[in-house]
Formats: structure tokens, sequence, C-alpha cells
């Protein structure tokens, strides 16, 4: 949701990567977390627990219940950071990173604006890396960087930033999911809804890097077919097999859609991926992706 947080869970078990059965208490017991994204570049997890700082029945918390039904309540007690509708966290298992994906919020006004949400009517949303102290995920500070401001860099009304090598293809907008693979990159998958006739361009997936001299490139990798999203990347463990799953296409904002420029419907519609064929209707679909002649995606 616009205007909602960032959390985390730090279980207070251990996990037994041996024995499937003794993971299955984790989520019982531990603390949870919300997200205050300080000016300066510093971040602060603040523990959303009963009877600690305003979570208290004076001010309507009445239990650990509470707190954790109320959990935006309890967030806009603790004076944690309203962000601009994080849909997902993606952690590297090389660097311990953390990147949330925030997909917009043209709600924000400019009186609103803060460090980690720059931008009013933010429509194409952006990208926060968090390094948590230590390199330890279960840190309660840490520091944070804006990875990229999404939309068109070469629109000057936009505010986009990526890295000067990104290519006309490479950005994108409404961050919405992600993954990250053996090598540290960050695949982004969007979700425009509607909105994607204001940017101009389909849904899909890109690459993007995070370290060094191309940090901040993306790469575009597969579009979905027209009024889809792109959701749920995921690689296998070789990093040789990327599934990803396209989601209603022909659906969102076909009226936009030039050369077709009417409502999609099942006997008129904009598209029909996959199958293409008379009668057959469009359908959400998950795709196996592999490279030609094998080898690790991306290399």
């Amino acid at each position: 949701e616009r205007f909602d947080y960032i959390y985390k869970f730090v279980s207070a078990g251990t996990v037994n990567t041996e024995d499937r059965a003794a993971n299955f208490g984790l989520l019982d017991e531990g603390t949870l977390y919300v997200a205050r994204f300080n000016e300066d570049g510093t971040l602060d997890w603040l523990p959303m627990v009963h009877g600690e700082g305003p979570l208290t029945a004076e001010n309507g918390f009445n239990s650990q219940a509470d707190v954790l039904i109320g959990t935006r309540l309890a967030g806009d007690a603790l004076g944690a950071t309203p962000m601009d509708r994080p849909e997902d966290l993606g952690v590297s298992a090389t660097t311990k990173k953390i990147y949330a994906m925030l997909t917009n919020n043209t709600r924000r006004t400019a009186e609103q604006v803060d460090g980690a949400n720059p931008r009013a009517d933010n429509a194409f949303g952006h990208i926060v890396e968090i390094t948590e102290t230590g390199d330890d995920n279960t840190a309660t500070t840490g520091t944070w960087e804006v990875l990229v401001q999404c939309g068109d860099p070469a629109a000057g009304d936009v505010g986009a930033v990526w890295n000067p090598a990104t290519s006309e293809n490479g950005w994108f907008a409404a961050p919405d999911n992600c993954v990250i693979d053996s090598q540290g990159r960050l695949w982004v998958s969007t979700d425009q809804g509607g909105g994607w006739a204001r940017s101009g361009t389909a849904d899909g997936i890109w690459g993007l890097e995070t370290e060094g001299d191309l940090r901040g490139t993306g790469k575009m990798f597969f579009r979905v077919p027209v009024g889809a999203e792109m959701c749920g990347p995921c690689f296998l463990p070789d990093d040789q097999t990327f599934i990803v799953a396209v989601q209603h296409p022909a659906t969102d904002g076909t009226a936009a859609y030039p050369g077709f420029e009417r409502t999609s419907t099942f006997e008129d519609p904009a598209t029909r991926w996959p199958d293409f064929q008379d009668g057959m209707p469009p359908r959400p679909s998950v795709v196996v992706i592999t490279k030609q002649g094998g080898g690790v995606i991306g290399s």
C-alpha cells in the first residue's frame, strides 16, 4: 500500500538445514521490526514490542496481539518511514544487502518528500538498497541508498536516475518483485497496471547491476504481452533455469494499446498469448527460461 512500511521479523530460533521439521516453529517466536530511514542515510529497525515506547494500553495497544494486528498503526506510533508502496524485498546471499521494491505513489505531495522517497507524484517507483551493520541481517541498524529512480531518463520531468550506461530499453517502471542471482545481479519484474500507457512500455523483467562501475545499469530481458504483468521471478540453484510468471495478459490498459484501442473481452482479446490460436483466450502462464546451449543465465 502507498505510505506503508517496511518490516522484518527476526526469529528467536535458528535455521536447521539438516532437519526440515526443526524449522516449522521459526515464526512462532521472535521480534518484528519496522524501518525508519533517517535523512543522513542511516537506518533504524524499531522493535514492535508491546509495552515498549508508545506501544502501550494508553495508546490503544492492549497486548502484543494488538501490535501485530494493527502493525500500520503501531508503525505510525513508532515514527517509521512511510514508503512509496513497498511490494517486495530481496536479500543477496553474497552481500547480505536488502533491496526494497517501491512500486509507485502518485499520492505523495512535495511536502511529503523525504530522502528515501525523493519524488512527489512518484508514478514510476524506485529501489532502495539497505546495508545492515556488520552485514548481519539480524542487526537493528544500518545504512540505505536509493539504487535507481525508475522511469524514462530521457524525459526531463520524470526525475529518473540510472547509470548513464543504461540503454534506451534498459530502464523500467513500477518495480514489483525481485530475485538476486549468485553473481549478485538483481532481477526486477514490473507491474504498472493500467498505467503502462504513461511510460509507453509494457511490463517485463530486467537485470540490474548492483556493484562496480555498472551499478544502477538496467538491461531488458523479457517483456510481457499487452495488458499483463510479470511476477514471481525465481532461479533454480545453478542459475541455469529462470522461472517467471506472466499474469492476466490482455487485461490492463488495453484501450491505450496502439492498433487495438478498445476494451479487451473474452471474445475480442487484445492478444491470444501464449497460444495465438483463434478461439483460445489469453492465459496466465509460468514460463521456464534456459540459455541457448546451456549455462548460467546472465553470464
